[in-house]
């Protein structure tokens, strides 16, 4: 069985954006820390892998150095937005039209790629959204996640933001999504926009349960005990092979750095891990993972996905 694995590269500005902090305008950046010691671990694990980039970080010349290292070490390239806001359902198409323009644009630039799949910030997805995926010829979407928690993962959120304002609170009403995206697939699909389709790759949950399998959660639950977080893990790759489920991990930055490396972020769940120790755990995790399964970058997973006889699927609120 294959499997994909994938890391949104969320740069600090950007958490601190969604976040509702001050001082986010000036884009600060972990980047130039964050992205050559993820390139050395998976270098270390012979891991190719696809980095859904922001738009923004390839805009500013500070940081195309270290995205520029990337391609060259053969990593996928993929669309993150251009503003990361993880509300893109409350867009125009003229303004979805013009995020996607300018992430191209900007990747390609920094990187020498054009992307040919997608993630929503905070999986931000919406008819029009595919809508505009399809007419730039897009291949594959992976911005849905299966799970029954989003609802408490949002509460958990505001609570974590108290200074947020009414305003700000509403357009963050959709983030994480919904009860009833529990009920979707872990299975990849096609979505149909017209005649048009477009492979979707579920951000995989634990099979039945629907519980987040990404790298952050399980960093999350060692910090109360290791043996329950890889008890967690080995379970959830056991449950993905029994239903004959091909997962797609999900990694994020946070899971390579400390709050010393980002003191703004100390308050996420999982940042007051030594660095030392949350590599060697995150290593751990991907060592199980490639036991367990011939690990592909997200557009090798869609384009295997896209040789079987997947079902269809127009978009239902």
């Amino acid at each position: 069985m294959i499997a994909s694995l994938s890391l949104d590269l969320d740069n600090k500005w950007s958490y601190m954006k969604t976040h509702g902090d001050a001082g986010w305008e000036s884009f600060p950046s972990y980047l130039d820390v964050c992205v050559p010691r993820v390139l050395g671990f998976l270098r270390e694990r012979n891991l190719k892998i696809t980095f859904f980039i922001v738009g923004q970080d390839a805009a500013l010349d500070q940081n195309r150095e270290a995205l520029g290292q990337i391609p060259v070490d053969g990593h996928e390239i993929g669309n993150h937005s251009y503003r990361h806001e993880p509300w893109l359902h409350l867009y125009s198409k003229e303004e979805l039209v013009d995020e996607f323009a300018r992430t191209e644009d900007a990747l390609e630039a920094a990187t020498g790629n054009r992307p040919k799949g997608f993630r929503g910030p905070g999986y931000s997805l919406s008819p029009t959204v595919l809508e505009v995926l399809a007419d730039r010829g897009y291949e594959y979407d992976c911005s849905t996640l299966p799970t029954y928690i989003a609802p408490l993962a949002r509460a958990y959120y505001f609570f974590k933001s108290p200074e947020m304002s009414d305003e700000e609170r509403e357009k963050r009403r959709k983030l994480f999504g919904k009860f009833a995206d529990g009920f979707q697939s872990l299975k990849p699909y096609r979505w149909k926009i017209d005649e048009r389709k477009i492979t979707e790759i579920p951000v995989t949950t634990f099979p039945v349960m629907k519980s987040p399998i990404h790298a952050s959660y399980v960093i999350y639950l060692s910090t109360f005990s290791k043996l329950a977080a890889r008890t967690y893990w080995n379970s959830a790759m056991a449950a993905c092979r029994a239903t004959g489920t091909e997962p797609s991990l999900l990694l994020h930055p946070l899971d390579f750095l400390s709050a010393a490396d980002a003191p703004e972020l100390k308050f996420f769940p999982g940042m007051n891990v030594a660095l030392e120790k949350k590599l060697e755990f995150v290593g751990e995790l991907l060592e199980g993972y490639q036991k367990n399964f011939d690990v592909v970058t997200m557009k090798e997973h869609a384009d295997a996905a896209t040789e079987r006889d997947l079902g269809e699927r127009t978009w239902k609120d």
